[in-house]
Formats: structure tokens, C-alpha cells, sequence
């Protein structure tokens, strides 16, 4: 990296500008922002890469698309997560997560399998599907248009060639709308980590 940046060092410096000053210390602030700067800036960029692998012809499959990658992910997330509080208060940070204060005694026996369920079982699950699921459709859909339009030109040619200029259109549109959740999804992903970060280094926790 030099003093004076060219062009490709800019382009680098300005993303990791937006994942440093738009998610980690905007949501954390400047002390934990930089703690977990690290971790959230490998997340946000290997999965824009991945979702991008999704519309590049030869490959045509994002990598998050495959439940491993999302999963592993999720479960990365969720380990910073539990260590953030376990880091921030060793004594009561699953107390303080499974029971809220200012709750009445007899509804902790309702309050604590919602809390568990809602903070250590849905959370990992929802960020695996839903990045999975995005890249799924998208990856689905482009291979509908795509295989509609060499359909209809290559193999019923004729009059259909018409309807296979739509779907090549159609699929051409959606490779830019693709484009935009793959950078969408990476962003949506990075910030609910740093968004869980942040409620278990809260001060009540």
C-alpha cells in the first residue's frame, strides 16, 4: 500500500471505508468497531465475492448458494456473537439474554425458552437461509431466462425467436438486479453480525 494511493488502492480503501465508518463504527462505535473491524470486513467482502461468482458466465452459481458456505458463516457470526458478551460480562451475560429485567418471576417460565430459542437458535438459522435462499432464487431465475431464451432461438427458432429476445432481455435485467443483492445481501448479512455484536456488549448485558 502506498502513501500516495492509485486507483485500485482507492477502490479498496473506499470499501473498506464503508464497511468501517457505515457498519462496525457506526453500530459499535470507534472502540468496538475496530475490535470486530477485522472479522466483519472478511464476512462482508467474501460474501459479496461469493454472491458475485453467481452472474460471472463459466462459473454461474454464487458460492453462498451452496448451504456449507451461508452456514459456516452463520455459525461464525454467532461464535463472535456469544464471545462479545461472554468477553464484555464472563458472569451474567446468558442470565441477562435469557432474562430480562423488569419481567415478573412467574413469567421467566415463559420469557426463557422464547429468549433462548429467539437469541441462540433463530438468529444463525435466519442469517443461513436467508442469504442461502436470495442466492438460490437468483441463481434459479437467471438460469429460467437464460435457458428459455436458447429454447426458443436455438431449438424452436422461427417466430419463437421473438419470445427469446424477451427472455435474454429479462435475463440481462435481472443480471444487473442480481448484481445489486449480491452487494445488498453481503451488507444485510455484515450488519445484522455487528447489530448482535452490539446488543451483547450492551452495558445492561
Amino acid at each position: 500500500m502506498k502513501i500516495v494511493p492509485g486507483r485500485f488502492q482507492n477502490i479498496i480503501e473506499m470499501g473498506l471505508d464503508f464497511v468501517r465508518v457505515n457498519i462496525a463504527e457506526d453500530l459499535l462505535g470507534k472502540k468496538d468497531g475496530q475490535r470486530f473491524l477485522p472479522i466483519l470486513t472478511t464476512m462482508f467482502f467474501m460474501i459479496l465475492f461469493m454472491n458475485l461468482t453467481g452472474v460471472i458466465p463459466g462459473i454461474n452459481i454464487a458460492g453462498t448458494s451452496v448451504i456449507a458456505v451461508p452456514l459456516l458463516l452463520a455459525v461464525v457470526s454467532y461464535v463472535t456473537f456469544i464471545y462479545a458478551g461472554i468477553k464484555k460480562n464472563p458472569g451474567n451475560f446468558f442470565k441477562n439474554s435469557l432474562m430480562p429485567s423488569g419481567v415478573p418471576w412467574p413469567l421467566y417460565v415463559i420469557i426463557i425458552p422464547l429468549e433462548f430459542l429467539s437469541t441462540f437458535i433463530i438468529r444463525p438459522v435466519t442469517l443461513t437461509l436467508r442469504l442461502l435462499m436470495n442466492m438460490i432464487v437468483g441463481h434459479l431465475m437467471l438460469v429460467l431466462f437464460f435457458s428459455a431464451t436458447q429454447y426458443f432461438v436455438f431449438t424452436l427458432g422461427g417466430l419463437w425467436t421473438v419470445l427469446g429476445a424477451g427472455t435474454l432481455a429479462f435475463g440481462f435485467v435481472f443480471t444487473l438486479f442480481e448484481l445489486l443483492v449480491a452487494f445488498l445481501q453481503a451488507y444485510v448479512f455484515t450488519i445484522l453480525t455487528a447489530v448482535y455484536i452490539q446488543l451483547a456488549v450492551a452495558e445492561e448485558h
